[in-house]
């Protein structure tokens, strides 16, 4: 059998789905009913500048959207190009026939800008269904001698059209709303719509509520009419002649956010795509801050969504700003993205962007970009982690703060050509970690701060991308490190083992390593270390949660007792005297808790037996 034949779309299969499942967001109706009367201005402007329509000299254009309480409805007015009776019947009678198309292609030829032509599919007016049991449409031509056409429609897929009243050009359409849908006709909640998806349209929009305009009228006060958009947006103009007042007032506006961002980066590519839009690092309170970023992305100056991960990469996500991309591959509903080649190459386009702006940044005012680090790190890391063209492209500028308060780059902290590994020591709390710190001070060293939650995930990131290079947190196995240089001779073997056997005995710890060294500073009895791999290896196991992995994760601690600290030089003759015992088991406790304390807090129980004995040592000095 060899059969050939049209598929068959039923309006009244369909149209339901329309209504129903077409827009996650019924409130999208409005998006699309002012869309459309910004486009029908825009093709009446295009067909004026090529002297086919004539408007009257210095016309303004707007859209006007009346709400009405006690007729239950919502009037959008245009005063665009307006439509014949035939123009009905072929753009709103026939689902998914776009009138912006159908325009775009008859005057494709022809001089002018073409996207700035809104509507695409020929389905958004049909949103209108979700909220109103009735619609209608009065519209004028621009063309001679055109009669007004209303046309009405209850929802279903039968319509009338008659004669309209209509005088003035352009188009009006009235919606009658769902009673359960009333909600809409508050100005406050319209409003807050209207904003938040035609805030950058290109033609202003007007709200008003004929009740109120009825008292008005009655010798109330009347209020100043305000457009509710910004007809021409910051990112549509070209960054020399934008202020930094102009920035920062446009981010204040459109983030409602009153602390000044950092700097900012202004796009603007019209070819292989067409995208504009600006990007804002904001100043972070804390550090938490950094996942309330927001990106709003744009169609055409229609608001289409925040934060599409699709085409602004997840880790810009952090920053906040406005992308206007007219190249666009979106949905139906004008709310997502389709997959395209294009969206990538936007994605990869806008992370260069952000790259170079860093560099420049850091080549220009290093000082600035210092300033700016405690902000900018943490977006800086993650987007090394999440995307490698961005480390690649940024891996030169990331800079650590030092235990000397400088800002410097892994090559200038390490200084050296060497070959193999190469030692990166960090802090991770500068508090905690003080005598370390003063430790390697003393030796002429500094290590680099790294105290924010992803810093972990940055050094091991750093490790695989940088394998000669390895990170050691400060109160690791540093007993090279810290050692007196002018210390030559090895310490007594007896005198060590009898040392490391009254700790031993005292603590009674198994699984405390003691060893003894020389320190350069005398002041210190004893530092605690901890491997790196092992500290690695427990912050992975808080990561799940306490689970007991086994021996996986037991922690490797070593107690290093400072043969160059008087203290420890007298604890074995102290242990050996009958009559010092008490003595010998306050002080090896004394001295172990004192080295916990500089690398963690002690817990509730430590802390209290600490206290206790501090408060026994102090009366046994007091002769109490």
């Amino acid at each position: 059998m060899n059969e050939k034949g049209n598929i068959s779309i039923h309006s009244e299969n369909i149209f339901p789905i329309i209504k129903k499942w077409l827009y996650s967001d019924k409130d999208i109706f409005v998006r699309e009913v002012i869309s459309n009367g910004c486009d029908a201005i825009s093709k009446l402007k295009r067909l004026v500048s090529l002297g086919e329509a004539s408007i009257e000299e210095n016309e303004t254009f707007r859209v006007d959207v009346v709400v009405n309480k006690e007729n239950k409805t919502i009037m959008f007015t245009d005063n665009g190009l307006g439509m014949t009776a035939d123009e009905v019947k072929k753009y709103i009678n026939q689902v998914a026939f776009s009138g912006a198309e159908d325009f775009i292609n008859k005057y494709k030829d022809k001089a002018g800008e073409e996207n700035q032509i809104i509507g695409h599919f020929g389905l958004g007016f049909y949103s209108v269904f979700m909220v109103a049991e009735k619609v209608t449409i009065d519209t004028l031509s621009f063309t001679e001698n055109s009669e007004a056409v209303k046309w009405i429609c209850a929802g279903g897929v039968d319509y009338e059209i008659e004669t309209s009243e209509k005088t003035t050009r352009g188009t009006t359409v009235t919606l009658f709303l769902n009673d359960d849908e009333l909600e809409l006709l508050d100005e406050h909640k319209l409003k807050e719509i209207i904003k938040k998806h035609c805030s950058f349209l290109p033609y202003e929009i007007y709200l008003k509520d004929e009740g109120k305009e009825t008292k008005e009228e009655k010798g109330e006060k009347e209020e100043k009419e305000e457009p509710l958009n910004d007809t021409n947006p910051l990112w549509l103009k070209d960054p020399k002649d934008c202020t930094d007042e102009e920035y920062k007032d446009f981010y204040k506006k459109v983030f409602l956010d009153y602390n000044e961002p950092l700097f900012w980066i202004h796009l603007k590519v019209d070819y292989p795509f067409d995208l504009k839009g600006i990007l804002y690092f904001p100043k972070l309170k804390h550090e938490l801050d950094a996942s309330e970023g927001q990106i709003k992305l744009y169609n055409n100056q229609v608001f289409v969504a925040d934060n599409i991960k699709e085409i602004i990469p997840e880790f810009l996500l952090l920053l906040k700003g406005v992308i206007d991309c007219s190249d666009l591959p979106l949905n139906v509903s004008r709310s997502f993205l389709q997959r395209d080649s294009n969206v990538e190459k936007i994605s990869r386009h806008i992370t260069k962007k952000v790259a170079d702006k860093l560099n420049d940044l850091f080549k220009k005012d290093r000082a600035q970009y210092c300033n700016f680090w405690e902000d900018i790190n943490p977006f800086i890391k993650y987007g090394c982690i999440r995307e490698e063209k961005f480390y690649d492209g940024v891996k030169d500028i990331i800079i650590f703060k030092t235990t000397s308060d400088e800002y410097k780059t892994l090559k200038e902290y390490l200084n050296t050509e060497e070959k193999g590994e190469k030692k990166v020591f960090y802090v991770s709390d500068v508090k905690q970690q003080a005598q370390y710190i003063k430790m390697f001070k003393e030796q002429g060293m500094e290590a680099l701060i790294l105290n924010t939650s992803i810093d972990n995930h940055f050094i091991s990131f750093l490790e695989m991308k940088e394998n000669t290079i390895k990170f050691n947190r400060i109160d690791s196995d540093i007993s090279n490190t810290l050692k007196q240089e002018d210390s030559i001779d090895e310490p007594n073997t007896e005198f060590l083992e009898k040392l490391i056997n009254v700790f031993k005995s005292t603590l009674n710890k198994p699984n405390l390593t003691i060893k003894g060294e020389s320190l350069k500073s005398s002041d210190i009895p004893g530092i605690m270390l901890l491997s790196e791999q092992s500290r690695r290896m427990q912050e992975m196991n808080k990561m799940f949660g306490g689970m007991n992995m086994g021996d996986m994760f037991k922690k490797e601690e070593t107690l290093m007792l400072n043969l160059n600290n008087n203290l420890v030089k007298d604890l074995v003759n102290i242990s050996e005297d009958e009559s010092k015992k008490e003595e010998s088991k306050l002080l090896c406790e004394q001295v172990y808790d004192l080295a916990r304390m500089s690398q963690e807090q002690l817990d509730g129980d430590s802390m209290a037996e600490f206290i206790a004995r501090s408060n026994l040592i102090l009366n046994k000095l007091a002769g109490i």
